[in-house]
């Protein structure tokens, strides 16, 4: 699973970064920057959280 960010939805919230710190970092601006690598099968729950706790639904999951 991958978690990935639709760039026009995003707003800057920071909730993902706030829920996953452990994978998402924010930028200057306060928009997240992500590791695209696959994410450890430990933090999918938190992943899960993050997403649907996005306040604009821009975080999103993807099984590859």
């Amino acid at each position: 699973m991958r978690v990935k960010v639709n760039p026009i939805e995003c707003k800057a919230h920071g909730v993902c970064a706030e829920l996953l710190p452990e994978w998402i970092e924010l930028d200057e601006w306060g928009y997240p920057v992500i590791d695209g690598g696959e994410l450890p099968r430990q933090l999918v729950a938190h992943a899960k959280r993050a997403a649907a706790a996005c306040p604009t639904l821009a975080l999103i999951l993807a099984k590859d």
